[in-house]
């Protein structure tokens, strides 16, 4: 239920139309934050610096300017697994929405497997048009799984027809140099990456995950709290 035609009339008669621009803004944003298949919220404020000191932290937050969104370039954020590539890439994504850009969030091979799947469906045109014309498309995880030959062309062609038309951020595991190896085509795959470094900008993280920098916390906690109850308990039978 919608209780906005309702509310409208009552919010003009008390002259509180600010709190109407203001409910219409949030209920635009929470549209617009489902529609780009986000994993989870993830902010600037919540990222860790402190955990990746070498990182620079000024180019993220000129990137959170979105003007790479008037520049039509890609940014390509690398480094080893759970040190926080998509937690920027999300970052940056929640930043375009908030200022009106459309935004998809997608992991590479989930992507192409539906690329693929809307083939046979007949649906094929409808969704490389969507994933083409996305103001700001954001490809999670790529090089992950390697490409398959019909996987390396789709791929291309994604690529190829947002070239200096939409913004695109790309996050992997492996290094730039290292993105041709992934496609079965190498030919194909050097054409795909050239594109996407032209006047790109570049993220890389560095050290071990994030989630096993936790998981090594808590199981160092766990310990200490064992030993503990160890001594106290020793201490009650003298």
């Amino acid at each position: 239920m919608n209780p906005m035609p309702e509310l409208i009339p009552l919010l003009k008669q008390l002259r509180l139309s600010g709190i109407l621009d203001s409910i219409e803004m949030r209920n635009r944003l929470a549209l617009a934050t489902r529609r780009a298949n986000f994993r989870n919220h993830k902010t600037l404020e919540q990222f860790d610096f402190s955990f990746n000191p070498n990182l620079n932290r000024a180019l993220i937050s000129e990137l959170a300017s979105c003007r790479f969104m008037d520049e039509k370039v890609p940014i390509l954020i690398v480094g080893p697994c759970g040190t926080g590539k998509s937690h920027i890439a999300q970052t940056l994504g929640h930043a375009a929405i908030r200022l009106g850009y459309d935004v998809l969030f997608t992991d590479a091979y989930k992507m192409l497997t539906q690329l693929n799947a809307s083939r046979a469906a007949n649906n094929y045109e409808r969704l490389f048009s969507r994933l083409a014309k996305i103001d700001l498309l954001i490809v999670d995880d790529f090089g992950l799984k390697p490409l398959k030959t019909i996987q390396d062309e789709d791929f291309h062609d994604v690529i190829s027809e947002r070239y200096e038309r939409k913004g695109t951020i790309i996050t992997s595991n492996l290094d730039i140099p290292e993105w041709p190896d992934a496609f079965p085509n190498r030919i194909l795959g050097a054409a795909t990456v050239d594109r996407l470094l032209h006047g790109a900008y570049k993220i890389v993280l560095e050290g071990k995950s994030y989630r096993t920098a936790q998981s090594e916390s808590i199981a160092k906690k766990q310990l200490c709290l064992k030993t503990e109850k160890t001594l106290s308990q020793k201490g009650g039978e003298k």
